[in-house]
């Protein structure tokens, strides 16, 4: 997590994060089950990073390493090793996406390449970068969406720049200007919509909105 004003509002990725350290903590044993699960219940019942912080300040940055204890607005070191291993520089990976009167899809395991370009007309295109590698640290996505559309997903953490031109359609600026963890890429669309539209849309992987999931599950049985 950068470094924010306490009021703000934390999201689902943030308190996943701290529910992360409080793991670490417990199976190294600085933390007792019954403090973990208080912790933890306290963590997902959080709104804002003011509430936050607390729970993890006397815990270290990285619990698999003898750090010194700090505030979780300065644990910018593990986001970044996150990333490290999805950002392949020097990889030329997948380039190009049309969908002419049909569709194409990208997703799973694929390593995006430095410039994308998506093409649809009449047709529609999905572009799912939650298990993607990237082929450097900043990617570029032109997409053209004539009488269609093209649905870009992105995992959390991801900063996305949107510059695209919507004429009788539009390019989605919901996710514009949300900042992206230390290290993690940072994804910007251009291109045209005609008619058209290119929509993006943030969402865990799969894998981690289940844990998020049981372990909300494990709570209310707790509780």
């Amino acid at each position: 997590m950068t470094d924010r004003r306490p009021e703000l509002r934390a999201s689902d990725t943030d308190r996943e994060r701290v529910a992360e350290i409080l793991r670490d903590a417990v199976a190294e044993g600085r933390l007792a089950m019954e403090e973990f699960q208080e912790r933890l219940e306290a963590t997902y019942a959080a709104r804002t990073y003011g509430e936050l912080e607390p729970i993890t300040a006397d815990l270290p940055a990285d619990a698999s390493a003898p750090t010194a204890p700090g505030p979780l607005s300065l644990r910018k070191e593990g986001a970044a090793r996150s990333w490290a291993g999805r950002i392949v520089s020097g990889a030329r990976g997948s380039t190009t996406g049309v969908g002419i009167l049909g569709g194409f899809q990208r997703k799973g395991r694929w390593t995006i390449g430095r410039r994308f370009t998506a093409v649809c007309c009449m047709g529609g295109g999905e572009i799912d970068l939650r298990e993607a590698d990237f082929a450097g640290p900043e990617i570029v996505i032109d997409c053209y969406a004539v009488m269609g559309g093209v649905q870009l997903v992105v995992p959390p953490g991801v900063e996305v720049d949107v510059r695209g031109l919507g004429i009788m359609g539009g390019f989605d600026p919901g996710e514009d200007g949300v900042p992206g963890d230390p290290g993690a890429p940072r994804v910007i669309v251009r291109g045209l919509a005609l008619m058209g539209g290119v929509g993006i849309e943030r969402k865990a992987r799969k894998a981690d909105a289940r844990r998020l999931r049981d372990e909300r599950g494990q709570r209310k049985e707790l509780g």
